[in-house]
Formats: structure tokens, C-alpha cells, sequence
């Protein structure tokens, strides 16, 4: 058990601070102002803000003006203008870093972004009822306000215990866009990391029920395609235009003709399409944004090549020209047996947890695998663990919401796992 009980009021009251206040990739202004304020309160050895926890190109970063919009929002909002300039331009995200003396150096990772949709505004939603619903448009629809408070309870709590080693704790942006985990992975903070965890709230478990080792991660590719044609009146010259729409038709339904692999699971949607200005004018342009994934980085690969020469070739049907642009990737990953192990021994003893799961595949994508394959590869051991609680709406939902106690068990499983560890050196 943890040497002490976890304070949880102050971290249900952060966790409604971030959720009333959410942000969306690399637009985590007042988000990463609001976490460096809590790792201040707490003290750490170290601490990195901005461009100090990044390094190489940021991916599925948004236009200039959209980030300059959400940048003077949290500076409307009271954000810490110190901490604000650190983070200019979308170089958003945070690393604290507690040294307590000899013994391993333990990762934590905790993402922070939010999506950009709509919150319910229904009596029945519980942020709704009790004030603390999303202010900006965006909403924390998959937890992540949760996570935070999450990581900040932990590094809290492993601080004023008798944990000997580092402990890392990465406050990583753009995980819904498959965007920062990579440049994160790169900055060198991870380097010396012998054990990661990574972990997320709910996955359809129950509260009280732990996932020690989260697997079955689905690689992921995200594809951006541009067609341009020629407009023309369709009732008067429709033989003088070359159709866009036509053409991002034609490669939306034979995306998903690409054959089914023999060696796993693979996955394509098309999810967004726009082009048009009306209805009597031949489209001179159309875009489609999509993915494709497969249960290995090789099976992902194998499906992204396919749709390039789909989409390449609906485009030469109609007479028009495309550009395909990749955008966020991420590949498949495994939890490690033998650390989550130790998250399923200590989840045992932890009030509130009356399940617990070695293993679980979670049957989508996460670009933590970045994270952990990079401690993998150099020898460590990494794994996703799952906190579950009870939401009545799914994930990514107008209704998303966490079992607050969720939070309580998380911090207790992870510090109790974290002192675990120095018995347990790979």
C-alpha cells in the first residue's frame, strides 16, 4: 500500500480546472501553464517547458492563425505569461523530473491535448450539472484531464515517499493527431529511462478494474490527399471541367476495396472530405483525410502504399492531379510481461481495485508506442496500463465522462508500482 492516502479533492478539483478549460494539439497553452503551476507547487529537481521537451518536426501541427487564436485565449485566460512565452508557436507539453538518490529512473507519460469537438449541455451530463463543462469548444472527451491529475498525484505522492531513483513524469500534447509522442521520443529525456509506464483511463473497464499490460496496438498512418481539377458551369460546359469531386469519390470507395492482409488486421477509413462551392460548379478541388492501420508497423505500411496508388490512380480517371501528404504516425507496440507484473502485485493491494487484468489489446492506436518502443530498444521495459472507470458515454463522445474515484486508484497503483521497481532493475 502507499505510505499514505491519496489527497483526492485537490485533484478532482485540477481534474475540473483542465476539463473546463480544454485545448487541442499543439494548442496546449493555459493546459501546459496550469500543469507547470502544480509541478512548481510540488518541486522538482528539473523541469522542461516548450521547446525544451521537444526536438525534430512537430506533426499535424495547425495553421499559424489557428495557434496564434488558442495562444492569446490562454493569455486572456490568466496563463502564466512566463511560462507562456516558453511555449509560442505551438511548442506546447512539459517534463518534471524528481531525483531522490540511487535506484532506477522510472518514465511516467500522461497526455494532455483534448478534441476538437462539442460538449452535452444535458442535465444528465455531470460536468454540465455541476459547472464545470467546457468553456472553449473543445472538450475532453477521451480523459485526459484525468490522466493529468493522474501524473501530478503521482509525482506528489512519490515524492514524499521512500522511492530511491528519478522519476520522470512527461506531460506529452498532440496525442489525438498521433503528433507529439515522436518529437517527445526524440528530445533526449528519454534516453536514460530503464522502466515507462503509459497509462489511460477507461478503455470500456470498468472503475476498479486495472489492465496491468495494454496491448494489440493497431500501427497508424494518417493520409491528407488534395485534388485539384478545373470548374465549369455543369449545365452549360460540363465537358470543359475536370472534376475533383468526381476523382475523391472514386478513391474513397476503392480505399476500401484494398485487399484484407493474411498476416493481420488492417483498417481504412476515410473521414473527412470536403471540396465544392455549388451545386451548378464542376469542383475544382476536393480533399479527403484519412488513415490506415494494421496490427504491425509492416501490415500499416502495406496498406498506406495501397492507398497511395488508389488514390493516384482515381485521380488519373478523372483528369486530375493529387497531392498526398502523411501525416501523424505511430507504430505497433507490446507491453512488457515482466513490468506489468508489478502493476498487477500492487493493484492487489489498493483500495478500490477488485479486478485486475494482465492483458488486454486494445484494438486502436496510441502514439505512445513511440515511447515505449524507444525504452525498448534500448534494453528497458515499458507498459500501457489501463485505469478503468465507469463513463457513460464512449469514448470521443458528446457524453464522456470519468468515475472521479478512478483517480485515486490510478495514483495509488502507479506510485506503488514506482517503488516497486528498485528490487526489480532489468
Amino acid at each position: 500500500m502507499s505510505e499514505r492516502a491519496v489527497s483526492v479533492d485537490p485533484l478532482i478539483e485540477l481534474r475540473r480546472d483542465l476539463h473546463r478549460y480544454p485545448e487541442p494539439a499543439w494548442r496546449e497553452f493555459a493546459t501546459t501553464a496550469r500543469v507547470v503551476k502544480e509541478v512548481e507547487r510540488i518541486g522538482v529537481d528539473e523541469l522542461y517547458v516548450g521547446r525544451e521537451v521537444l526536438a525534430g518536426e512537430r506533426e499535424a501541427l495547425p495553421d499559424a492563425e489557428e495557434i496564434e487564436m488558442w495562444f492569446k485565449r490562454a493569455q486572456d485566460a490568466g496563463a502564466d505569461e512566463e511560462t507562456l512565452a516558453k511555449l509560442e508557436g505551438g511548442y506546447t507539453g512539459a517534463v518534471a523530473v524528481l531525483k531522490q538518490g540511487e535506484g532506477p529512473t522510472v518514465g511516467l507519460r500522461v497526455d494532455i491535448d483534448a478534441l476538437p469537438r462539442a460538449e452535452s449541455e444535458s442535465p444528465d451530463h455531470t460536468p454540465a450539472a455541476e459547472g464545470f463543462r467546457s468553456e472553449t469548444g473543445a472538450m475532453h472527451a477521451c480523459g485526459h484531464d484525468a490522466h493529468m491529475a493522474i501524473g501530478i498525484g503521482v509525482l506528489e505522492a512519490v515524492k514524499e515517499s521512500d522511492f530511491s531513483g528519478t522519476l520522470k513524469v512527461f506531460f506529452q500534447p498532440a496525442e489525438e493527431v498521433i503528433g507529439g509522442a515522436r518529437p517527445m521520443a526524440e528530445s533526449g529525456h528519454l534516453d536514460d529511462v530503464e522502466y515507462l509506464f503509459a497509462i489511460h483511463i477507461g478503455l470500456d473497464h470498468p472503475t476498479g478494474e486495472v489492465v496491468a499490460g495494454v496491448g494489440g496496438f493497431l500501427a497508424v498512418s494518417h493520409v491528407h490527399a488534395t485534388f485539384e481539377g478545373e470548374a465549369a458551369h455543369a449545365g452549360g460546359q460540363p465537358n470543359e471541367g475536370r472534376n475533383a469531386i468526381q476523382a475523391a469519390a472514386a478513391a474513397i470507395q476503392n480505399l476500401y476495396g484494398i485487399p484484407r492482409h493474411k498476416d493481420g488486421a488492417t483498417r481504412v477509413n476515410a473521414g473527412v472530405i470536403r471540396g465544392g462551392t455549388a451545386a451548378n460548379i464542376i469542383a475544382e478541388e476536393a480533399t479527403i483525410e484519412g488513415e490506415v492501420r494494421g496490427e504491425t508497423t509492416e501490415l500499416m505500411e502495406y496498406m498506406r502504399e495501397h492507398a497511395g496508388r488508389v488514390i493516384t490512380a482515381a485521380a488519373d480517371m478523372h483528369d486530375c492531379t493529387v497531392e498526398i501528404e502523411t501525416g501523424g504516425v505511430a507504430p505497433s507496440a507490446e507491453s512488457d510481461a515482466a513490468l506489468a507484473e508489478v502493476i498487477a502485485e500492487v493493484a492487489r493491494d489498493v483500495e478500490g481495485v477488485d479486478s485486475i487484468l494482465d492483458h488486454d489489446a486494445l484494438g486502436g492506436s496510441e502514439d505512445a508506442t513511440f515511447l515505449m518502443q524507444h525504452v525498448q530498444d534500448r534494453g528497458g521495459l515499458a507498459t500501457y496500463v489501463g485505469i478503468g472507470t465507469d463513463h457513460p458515454g464512449g469514448h470521443h463522445t458528446a457524453t464522456f465522462d470519468v468515475d472521479e474515484e478512478s483517480i485515486r486508484i490510478g495514483v495509488e497503483v502507479l506510485t506503488d508500482a514506482i517503488r516497486a521497481l528498485p528490487q526489480r532493475r532489468p
